[in-house]
């Protein structure tokens, strides 16, 4: 089956957001075992997106068509949908009820030009949106069937895997037993990754197995596809290569699936029932921040300490202001790891410090990390340099402060080299 996105408005023909829409798109069809053939971009001008969805229309069996439900004037895709399909605009009834309810569940009152929002082209097909306003709907045009979709991000997200991927599953005729198995890794580089990996593949019969990688700095997100008749058959194929990936891999696997590293330093800290207190400098309150939020975080996270000068740090835990005169090393971390767990009566205490190059940003640029974690009667802690940037020492630093408290909680070793560290 032959597919098309296109991306519409202004703001992501310019550049003036980052299209992460369309990356997400691809990536879940490609998930499903569907390919993307084209990609159109185009801007909020009538006759430009006539032009597209006519040319998509031809060489197309499925299009998805994202942006442009909104209800201010420059939302034109209802409109363009329409004319492209040779039918008049209708107003949905039933949808206008639905954004109805929605505004008055928030206590607001509709504006009128969201009635706009329920003018679809006739005889049109609805995607439901729990979560948003605009509705999505499905069209013929030409010999493909086009999809609309909201803009929003989590609005697109939920339609894609809720309302459009079962659409085009049934379309493509492929079996609908579909898994994909992923594994979240930190401190392995995709090419080393790749390497651990090789023949990996052939552990299942006939190809059944399709492996690929997505890397997203610090992590790397390694996949395992299997498509069969049921998913029961899928298991029994898979489980012989996802064993083979956590032997290969070893320690660093930090998640799997829908979990992420917080989630799962969350979980352990709960299962001991122990609470945390962080202390951490240029990561920006990263380390807090990514587990502030979750679930039950109210219950372990005791207090957390954001600083760049180290004498804020040592203030701010009850230590000299000037113990840190002499910078940043273990033996530092440690101090302020075990004055921070001593002040708040958390059971376990995360120092992160960071002491990053000077000049301008580069690629050789790099930072020392020194971390440490404490409890009443133990510690751990380690040194690392992390080149390539600002960013990557401060995205670095985050990563390695948080999986190294999940390799301590899980009785791991903390000092186990990384694919990012600088060799010294």
């Amino acid at each position: 089956m032959r597919i098309e996105v296109i991306c519409t408005g202004d703001e992501v023909l310019t550049g003036k957001i980052v299209n992460t829409n369309f990356s997400y798109i691809t990536q879940k069809l490609e998930d499903c075992g569907l390919a993307v053939e084209w990609e159109t971009t185009v801007g909020d001008d009538r006759d430009n997106l006539l032009l597209a969805f006519q040319l998509a229309g031809q060489r197309a069996d499925a299009v998805i068509v994202n942006g442009g439900l909104g209800p201010t004037v420059d939302d034109l895709s209802q409109e363009i949908a329409a004319k492209a399909a040779g039918v008049e605009l209708k107003l949905n009834e039933q949808w206008l009820a639905t954004m109805g309810d929605y505004f008055k569940r928030r206590s607001r009152v509709m504006p009128p030009n969201n009635i706009k929002q329920a003018m679809l082209p006739a005889g049109a097909e609805v995607l439901d949106n729990p979560i948003g306003t605009a509705c999505g709907f499905a069209v013929t045009i030409g010999k493909a069937r086009f999809m609309f979709t909201p803009g929003v991000p989590r609005e697109l997200r939920r339609m894609l895997e809720d309302q459009i991927i079962p659409r085009l599953l049934a379309k493509s005729g492929k079996q609908s037993a579909i898994y994909l198995k992923r594994f979240h890794s930190y401190g392995i580089g995709e090419s080393h990754a790749d390497t651990l990996l090789a023949g990996i593949e052939s552990l299942a019969p006939e190809g059944s197995v399709k492996l690929g990688f997505r890397s997203h700095y610090p992590q790397l997100e390694t996949k395992l596809t299997v498509r069969g008749a049921d998913i029961e058959a899928i298991r029994r194929t898979l489980a012989p290569v996802e064993a083979e990936v956590r032997k290969r891999f070893g320690n660093f696997i930090v998640a799997e699936n829908d979990s992420t590293l917080e989630g799962v330093v969350l979980a352990a800290l709960k299962q001991k029932h122990a609470t945390l207190a962080i202390v951490e400098t240029f990561s920006s309150g990263q380390i807090a921040g990514r587990l502030a939020h979750l679930p039950g975080a109210e219950a372990i996270l005791r207090r957390g300490v954001v600083a760049r000068q180290n004498e804020d740090i040592c203030a701010a835990v009850g230590l000299d202001r000037n113990a840190l005169k002499d910078g940043i090393s273990k033996e530092a971390a440690e101090m302020v790891a075990r004055a921070a767990q001593s002040q708040t009566g958390a059971t376990h205490a995360l120092a992160v410090l960071v002491d990053v190059d000077e000049g301008a940003d580069r690629v050789e640029f790099a930072g020392t990390t020194c971390l440490a974690i404490a409890t009443a009667n133990d510690f751990a802690s380690r040194r690392s340099r992390i080149v390539g940037g600002r960013d990557w020492v401060r995205l670095g630093a985050a990563e390695m402060g948080l999986d190294c408290l999940r390799r301590y909680l899980q009785g791991l070793p903390v000092n186990e080299r990384i694919d990012f560290e600088k060799v010294e």
